[in-house]
């Protein structure tokens, strides 16, 4: 196993795992052939090997850098979504690569650019939040930064949370749940949040996340017609769904005790699923550190660190995910790992 010493400070795996499959994609879009097929071995084969072979050094340093990065993977996300249902549109592609751009997109809109997007939100400038926000909004998904913030890190690992998965419950039927749980409470927390502060009704970011998901859809017709839409549509459903993934993996089975008062205990490393694995890590941002993320969600993601006492996954984020495809197969491996957290 090879060692990364005193390279966490520095961001360029960051930035190389993120980007790369970024400029793959922008390749095949316009040239097709074997850029595609790289985009989609870099996202899935290569990651797999990587993360096999490196392991981690833990110290983890925090610095401007981190921030331009993100900047630059959301600029990314900007170009690449039109780029992207332009080529899928496009009658000199053909289906085979179609199909792989499709996959490859998917996955780095869902993994890398959601990742990055869950960054921004959290930041308290509101500028970089206002990005953050629009990066959702572009894959239909902007009630996912109130819901986040408002109600996840609030209500995680208790049932009043929709992203908090159950022990039994499989992966379609959470998806479902989540997706409109989130969506709902979202909006009724920041309908309360503007009767505290005293704010009309049409100060609800949800008449923004609405909008302008009704403007993108628009664009989208408008530019390429209904096959557009379509390209535009299924491209968002699939990226959603592996943020939906993400979230199931992550907080799978994993419930806070009540105490008498009825007030769940304070949220502890405990409470969220954990990867050490370098290569996906640094694909996602660090998001794959979560239990740290929720200790403190203002960290910058290069200053995540994995506590000893959290819940490890067996496998990589991603391929967890994969497996959680197949609610068998995924119980089979996890129901015995939530019952040993559960009863330790």
């Amino acid at each position: 196993m090879l060692t990364m010493r005193n390279m966490t400070s520095r961001l360029w795996h960051f930035g190389f795992a993120t980007l790369a499959p970024a400029a793959l994609i922008a390749l095949g879009s316009v040239w097709g052939g074997i850029w595609i097929f790289a985009a989609v071995i870099h996202l899935t084969a290569m990651t797999t090997v990587l993360d096999r072979l490196i392991k981690p050094d833990e110290t983890a340093e925090a610095s401007q850098s981190d921030t331009a990065l993100s900047v630059v993977i959301a600029a990314a996300h900007f170009a690449l979504l039109p780029l992207v249902i332009g080529a899928l549109v496009n009658p000199q592609l053909g289906a085979l690569e179609k199909i792989a751009l499709f996959f490859a997109a998917g996955l780095w809109f869902g993994q890398v650019s959601n990742a990055n997007a869950h960054e921004l939100i959290h930041r308290q400038s509101r500028a970089l939040h206002r990005l953050g926000m629009w990066s959702y909004i572009t894959l239909l998904f902007g009630h996912h930064t109130s819901a986040h913030v408002l109600v996840h890190h609030q209500h995680v690992a208790t049932r009043a949370d929709p992203n908090t998965s159950r022990k039994g419950e499989s992966l379609y039927r959470y998806m479902v749940r989540a997706w409109v749980g989130s969506f709902q409470q979202g909006y009724v927390a920041e309908r309360d949040r503007l009767v505290r502060i005293e704010r009309s009704a049409w100060r609800n970011p949800y008449v923004v996340y609405v909008g302008g998901a009704v403007l993108c859809l628009s664009v989208a017709t408008l530019l390429g017609g209904w096959q557009a839409l379509l390209a535009y549509v299924g491209l968002c459903g699939y990226a959603q769904s592996q943020l939906l993934m993400s979230d199931y993996v992550q907080h799978y089975g994993l419930l806070r005790a009540t105490h008498a008062n009825g007030k769940p205990e304070p949220v502890a490393a405990k409470h969220s699923w954990n990867s050490p694995h370098w290569f996906s890590s640094a694909l996602m941002l660090n998001a794959t550190r979560h239990s740290d993320h929720h200790a403190h969600p203002g960290r910058h993601y290069p200053a995540l660190t994995l506590p000893k006492d959290a819940p490890m996954l067996p496998r990589p984020l991603p391929l967890m995910a994969s497996i959680a495809l197949i609610p068998p197969l995924w119980r089979r491996i996890m129901d015995p790992k939530v019952d040993r957290w559960r009863n330790a």
